[in-house]
């Protein structure tokens, strides 16, 4: 059961419901799909992808704590709902509203684009509502970041290149790694550590480029030190919130996997994918990003 909700929601938090200091890392799928694609990411139809895309997470992030509410009250009765600072039906009506939102943004970008989001709204909600107790809803939500990367390129260019999804791909496998380690953060442990190994992925595909490209060699050592950073911090366990932060790290680190896959192809992209990856790091100082 929620407490009562005695007034409007202070910003603090809207802001902690939308997971939004972890949005740095949504606009980077954005820049580096967009790029890989071939088109500009400072384009207006980029920023269209990148406003829809981020209307997407915001609201599949709103519909999971509305959706989770009741296992919220029993596990982490602090979490907004449950403590009463803001109502479920709210939350719902906000979160549905922001993903129809975002539709409308894709619709303008073509059918293709509207496909692609059509889809990942799908997958958002499947998720929200079926993740609790489901071994396989790491790969759910690694197939959300995957469709971030197909809808934006769709929207940028009218086109799926095959480097898209070669680098969706690599990041939904850092996805499944982070999600699979998320999973366990209520218990702050995390039961095995062999699942973790699929983190190497995109260290894998991002080494074809490592002969040919001095910033690549860069990016794929800083992504190969904070996820394992991120994994030392899982395995000892040696704080309280040992797992949240881990977790966090690794969220942060789909920027660092952005910027591997995309340096090949615009070095400016890469730089601005770095940005994010420090953006998120900083943000969830003040916002936490689970």
């Amino acid at each position: 059961m929620s407490a009562t909700v005695t007034g409007p929601a202070p910003l603090g938090t809207l802001l902690r419901l939308g997971r939004v200091s972890n949005l740095p890392t949504v606009w980077t799928n954005v820049i580096a799909a967009t790029a890989l694609a071939g088109g500009d990411p400072l384009s207006p139809r980029a920023a269209l992808a990148l406003l829809a895309m981020t209307l997407f997470y915001v609201g599949g992030m709103y519909l999971n704590d509305a959706f989770d509410r009741k296992i919220d009250a029993r596990e982490r009765p602090s979490r907004p709902i449950p403590a009463g600072a803001i109502a479920a039906a709210t939350v719902f009506a906000i979160g549905f509203g922001l993903l129809g939102a975002g539709l409308v943004l894709t619709a303008l970008c073509g059918p293709p684009a509207l496909v692609a989001g059509l889809a990942l709204c799908g997958v958002i909600v499947f998720y929200d509502l079926h993740h609790k107790g489901n071994p396989l809803s790491p790969v759910v939500m690694s197939l959300c970041r995957l469709l971030v990367y197909v809808g934006a390129a769709a929207a940028s260019v009218g086109s799926v290149p095959a480097a898209v999804w070669v680098a969706g791909i690599a990041l939904a496998a850092h996805v499944i790694g982070l999600t699979y380690a998320a999973k366990q953060e209520s218990l702050n442990r995390i039961e095995r550590l062999w699942p973790l190994a699929v983190l190497a992925v995109p260290l894998f595909v991002g080494a074809a480029a490592l002969p040919h490209s001095w910033p690549a060699a860069l990016l794929w050592l800083a992504l190969a030190i904070a996820d394992g950073l991120a994994v030392d911090t899982l395995r000892r366990r040696a704080r309280p919130d040992a797992v949240p932060a881990g977790v966090a790290a690794l969220i942060a680190g789909i920027c660092l996997v952005d910027a591997l896959m995309v340096a090949p192809a615009s070095l400016g992209a890469a730089a601005l994918c770095v940005c994010g990856y420090i953006a998120t790091r900083v943000a969830q100082r003040f916002v936490p990003g689970t």
